[in-house]
């Protein structure tokens, strides 16, 4: 295979035969080797210059073909799957009602046009044109590799986390076998609690419901802790929940994308069956109605409150999971020439749909709860694992057939938080595999590696499930994915804009796009102006409003206020992770030579590899190598003549 100049392409026969050549030059018809000796003799031949007919292919290392999604489908429904995951569900409707009801998806919808949809295609486009993870996609721009390792750092607290949740799904989902639900009024162990209590009566705010006293004494244990610095002991009941969500984890990502590729025909599916039948459910209900209208009965004097427009960009931000790096990783299996463009469309579309759905199938059967309550519907609305865990379930004992309903909703939050965490577990392994290409190539090393690292967070998430667990884990969760992954994405989007340049990065777009369009040039036009302007500006808001915000406000867990020096903690958590960018880009200057301004212009150029990086597309590889340049040993051979040259030439330098 060869290039219109006549060069052979990598990857052609040609280019691959010639890798077996050594450094060698023929001298009046002996081969000699670049050490200088001689090899057998062969017969002088006519005068040649081996061009880059016979050009040997870059490296002589054999190259690793990353693996593919098996089809398009597998790819969105597992980007789905991790955008769609448990605050679609526990935190949109809340945030809804809370923050004026409809008039919320006002500003809701102009951070996703102006924040999460640019983000999200460039995370996309970036993954799947490097065809790299995390790490080694900033091959476009050495002195950003910090992003990669803050990534990183982000995505190992998150997973760190969110398995736990998983692990009390598990324990609820179990639970939920029994009849009567133990946590209904119907339960015997609760009929003292529930005695006294009629269908009419409110809720006094002092004493506690059967729902609340299962998650926090039978569940958490969190009523023997006095806080962070008392953990207690491990709850083995949910350190074994906690190994079988680990377990299942390693088992579905064992063959990497051809094994979690296929699960996510089920993970990712079946939440939406759920919600569809709950929204039946529900609208069959008495008194959800009132559950409807309290969660969509606009507030327009709410628009004018910074706290929405806040609660709406964080809520696009992390619903859509950019930033951590599970999107970049998963897009790097692509096809070249994936339309990326229509694929965020469709994901980021999908993703928001969703959040807005999921409210009526909470809200409809949080109002029949309230109106069996005889309370209004705010009293019984939560939001985060109390929603999941209190209320919820709670509503769902009073349903005839509550034991089916509740676990068919568990069963729903278990797939919502294993789709998440398959891609930030992507994240992790993609980057790992791509510094250490040999790990990808061995089937039994990846394995011990994926176990090994599974287990470590286990190990790690023991903490988090002792009785005073609770109170690490709002830590985690608080500080993970605050200020430290805003900045990550600040960087990454001013990084591409003005780094990397974007009219280049536009222009890769559109050569991975075979046969763009012409509403897709003028997309990316939109796109253009967000990246550059509107999408930083509205990065910095965000970042100033958190740091306010945790200025001015304490971190609690219910009644308890953390103290000054577990908000420190946290603190530095984010720290941690976005701190890498300045150290890694000291790092790529101090590598390279001359003065400052050259360092940083060297740093800030693409490496030789990174246009050839893409091996998914032979056509594509051909089109972006650049055949001059000559980075291996190549075959030169001369005649007696040219031998005759150099020692007359030698001779009249004596």
């Amino acid at each position: 295979m060869q290039d219109e100049s006549g060069k052979a392409a990598p990857g052609s026969p040609a280019g691959a035969g010639a890798t077996t050549a050594q450094n060698s030059v023929h001298l009046n018809g002996q081969r000699v080797t670049h050490n200088g000796h001689n090899t057998t003799a062969t017969p002088a031949q006519q005068p040649q210059f081996q061009t880059g007919a016979t050009s040997p292919a870059p490296s002589q290392t054999p190259v690793i073909v990353r693996e593919q999604w098996g089809g398009k489908y597998e790819f969105l429904l597992s980007c789905i799957g991790y955008c769609v995951g448990l605050g679609n569900v526990w935190r949109f409707p809340y945030l809804c009602y809370r923050n004026g009801g409809g008039v919320f998806l006002i500003p809701y919808f102009i951070m996703l046009f102006f924040t999460g949809v640019p983000l999200f295609l460039m995370e996309l486009s970036l993954g799947q044109y490097g065809a790299a993870g995390p790490i080694t996609v900033w091959k476009c721009c050495p002195l950003l590799k910090g992003i990669g390792i803050g990534m990183l750092c982000v995505s190992t607290l998150v997973c760190l986390y969110y398995n736990v949740i998983i692990a009390w799904t598990f324990y609820y989902l179990g639970s939920s076998f029994q009849s009567p639900l133990p946590w209904s009024c119907d339960a015997v162990a609760n009929a003292d609690i529930c005695g006294n209590r009629t269908n009419g009566n409110s809720s006094t705010g002092k004493s506690l419901s059967p729902t609340e006293i299962f998650w926090n004494e039978r569940v958490l244990g969190v009523v023997n802790s006095d806080g962070l610095d008392d953990p207690g002991p491990v709850r083995w009941q949910l350190a074994l929940c906690l190994l079988a969500a680990w377990i299942i984890i390693f088992l579905c990502m064992l063959k990497g994308i051809r094994s979690s590729g296929k699960v996510v025909y089920v993970t990712a599916t079946f939440p939406y069956f759920v919600l569809i039948v709950l929204v039946i459910r529900g609208a069959t209900l008495e008194g959800s109605l009132q559950g409807i209208a309290f969660y969509l009965t606009p507030d327009w004097s709410r628009l004018a409150n910074a706290q929405v427009w806040n609660d709406a960009a964080s809520q696009i931000f992390y619903s859509l999971g950019i930033g951590v790096g599970g999107l970049l990783s998963m897009a790097s299996y692509n096809k070249f020439d994936n339309n990326v463009i229509r694929d965020t469309l469709i994901i980021t579309t999908g993703n928001c749909g969703t959040s807005f759905f999921a409210g009526f199938a909470i809200f409809s059967i949080l109002g029949h709860m309230a109106w069996r309550k005889g309370v209004p519907v705010g009293e019984v609305a939560d939001t985060g694992p109390g929603l999941a865990f209190v209320a919820y379930p709670e509503a769902l004992a009073l349903l005839p057939g509550s034991v089916f309903w509740s676990i068919l909703f568990f069963l729903m939050l278990f797939m919502l938080g294993v789709d998440t965490l398959f891609g930030n577990m992507e994240g992790i392994t993609t980057a790992v595999l791509d510094e250490m290409p040999h790990l990808r190539g061995n089937t039994l090393h990846k394995s011990l590696f994926l176990g090994a690292l599974c287990f470590c967070f286990y190990l790690m998430g023991l903490l988090l499930v002792t009785d005073g667990g609770i109170y690490w884990f709002t830590l985690i969760d608080s500080f993970s994915t605050s200020f430290g992954l805003i900045i990550i994405t600040l960087f990454m989007c001013i990084g591409i804009s003005f780094f990397y340049g974007v009219n280049q990065f536009c222009q890769d777009i559109i050569d991975m796009i075979c046969h763009c369009p012409p509403w897709c040039t003028k997309v990316l036009l939109y796109y253009k102006a967000c990246w550059v302007f509107f999408t930083p500006f509205l990065l910095l808001f965000i970042l100033t409003y958190i740091f306010i915000e945790m200025y001015n406000t304490p971190l609690h867990y219910g009644s308890y206020v953390y103290p000054r020096w577990g908000k420190a903690l946290g603190v530095c958590m984010g720290a941690t992770c976005c701190l890498q960018i300045l150290i890694w880009a000291i790092v790529a200057i101090w590598k390279e030579t001359g003065t400052l301004k050259d360092r940083f212009q060297k740093a800030i150029r693409p490496l030789n590899s990174w246009r050839v990086n893409n091996l998914n597309s032979t056509g594509r590889v051909e089109e972006h190598v650049e055949p001059e340049r000559v980075e291996a040993p190549f075959t030169v051979t001369l005649t007696d003549r040219d031998y005759t040259a150099m020692s007359w030439e030698a001779g009249s330098l004596a």
